[in-house]
């Protein structure tokens, strides 16, 4: 694999399909109260929507998907969903990740496991290797995730790992890091929902991202959402810096 480039000192390549795709996946719990139905009710359809956005990606040949699960916000939630979300995580480990394996989909988890019960954190692992040498989609899961803690985490494991008379720190030591420091930096970022923040999310690898907001509710994304999300990266101009003059004369060049 390709050590990926960084937007901040050099120009990377584009391709007519974002590389690299992330998605904020909001809306569940409104979709369930519209329909008069519990919480969790959104929460399950939700996980169907997971399942054609992964299908969808990886026949339109995105060869990265990050997926915003669980922040280390949703913490503050109540007591009873975070327990039904804990619920659903587990189920999916237990009857997805054999799909993803077979699919040769490659399956990462980012975030603090650690405060996950030692059942999560077994099934992960057990996730993650089994998936290990898939060479087909990267569908990355970031579970108690938050952006702020991912550069706070690279700084603390930087520090500790080089000498304290090595001058200034350079962003590509930090970049290496990162949670995501294997992954190309994503190029077109999707937040179902209607709301318009990134809400803490990758805050380091957005720096370039094309950012879509749509209001449709995330369980009734499905791949026809995808390919307007896609069609609407189509028809930007992605200068990274640079002028409208200079792109003409020198594009971005292609993947």
């Amino acid at each position: 694999m390709s050590k990926p480039t960084s937007s901040t000192i050099a120009i990377p390549s584009i391709g007519d399909v974002p590389r690299h795709i992330a998605v904020i996946m909001d809306g569940n719990g409104r979709w369930a109260r519209a329909r008069h139905l519990p919480r969790v009710a959104g929460h399950r359809q939700g996980v169907e929507s997971v399942r054609a956005v992964v299908k969808a990606c990886a026949e339109r040949g995105v060869e990265y998907l990050t997926l915003f699960a669980f922040s280390s916000e949703n913490w503050r939630r109540p007591q009873e969903e975070v327990s039904l979300l804990m619920e659903l995580f587990v189920r999916a480990l237990q009857m997805e990740v054999k799909k993803l394996h077979k699919n040769a989909i490659r399956f990462r988890v980012i975030g603090d496991l650690a405060s996950f019960s030692e059942r999560i954190q077994n099934l992960v692992a057990e996730s993650v290797a089994l998936t290990r040498d898939n060479r087909g989609l990267t569908l990355t899961v970031a579970a108690n995730y938050g952006g702020r803690w991912d550069i706070l985490q690279a700084v603390n494991r930087l520090l500790a790992e080089r000498p304290a008379d090595s001058g200034p720190v350079r962003e590509e030591e930090l970049a290496a890091c990162l949670s995501m420091s294997e992954v190309p930096e994503p190029d077109l970022f999707i937040r179902t929902g209607g709301e318009q923040r990134i809400s803490n999310f990758l805050l380091w690898q957005l720096a370039y991202t094309e950012l879509y907001f749509t209001d449709t509710l995330w369980p009734d994304f499905d791949a026809a959402a995808l390919d307007v999300a896609i069609a609407s990266y189509h028809r930007r101009e992605r200068r990274f810096g640079r002028t409208s003059e200079q792109l003409a004369q020198h594009p971005v060049p292609q993947q």
